[in-house]
């Protein structure tokens, strides 16, 4: 089963509180919302693989550590992912971006694809998907599995802000995938909104509604 990460730092909860609040304007909440995927960034990385180097400072010769292992990339679901991309390559800025395109569908409520575009040697790379809202999980479980099919053995998923059933539906259809969820909320309502939320992340990050 995969491991499901509470992100507990008190300035991802202290950001996440603040971006809920329906006074926060566009500029503001994307800036925020960047700020947040960069925090969450720090902590979804805390187990990636070191390797010894030998550098030669000013004063003297020792042995550091560089990352070593898989490359990465990171695979925005767009549109409101696209929110996150910035705040994370500013941590890990040689990850190459994929995007993968899908809008839900109002009747069923069901992922639809539209685009999809990601780095030729993304089967080769740790791959970090990422989408504000875990909703009903629709999207998120399609996207993988879009990179699965495409030979993507390692994912992790980060979102910031998840509910319980789209919690148990990645768990169920994904369960080697790895979640970083900023605040597990309470549930959806009948319009598949989690509560309490945020609202529509996409229309707060690029001001649409």
């Amino acid at each position: 089963m995969s491991v499901v990460h509470i992100m507990d730092h008190p300035l991802i909860q202290h950001k996440i509180s603040y971006i809920r609040s329906e006074e926060v304007g566009t500029k503001e909440f994307r800036e925020v919302v960047g700020e947040i995927a960069g925090l969450m960034c720090f902590e979804a990385t805390r187990d990636l693989k070191l390797q010894d180097v030998k550098i030669k400072t000013p004063i003297s010769e020792t042995v550091g550590k560089e990352l070593t292992g898989k490359k990465l990339a990171v695979v925005p679901i767009l549109r409101a992912g696209l929110g996150m991309v910035d705040g994370m390559l500013s941590l890990i800025p040689a990850a190459k971006v994929g995007h993968i395109g899908l809008y839900r569908d109002p009747e069923t409520f069901e992922p639809v694809e539209y685009y999809c575009k990601l780095p030729a040697d993304c089967d080769e790379r740790e791959v970090f998907v990422v989408d504000p809202m875990l909703a009903t999980g629709g999207s998120s479980t399609a996207a993988i599995q879009m990179l699965k099919e495409k030979g993507v053995k390692r994912i992790r998923f980060l979102c910031i802000i998840a509910a319980p059933e789209g919690v148990e539906r990645m768990q169920k259809e994904h369960p080697d995938v790895d979640l970083y969820i900023g605040a597990l909320d309470e549930r959806l309502n009948e319009h598949k909104y989690i509560v309490p939320g945020l609202g529509d992340a996409g229309d707060r990050i690029f001001g649409t509604k």
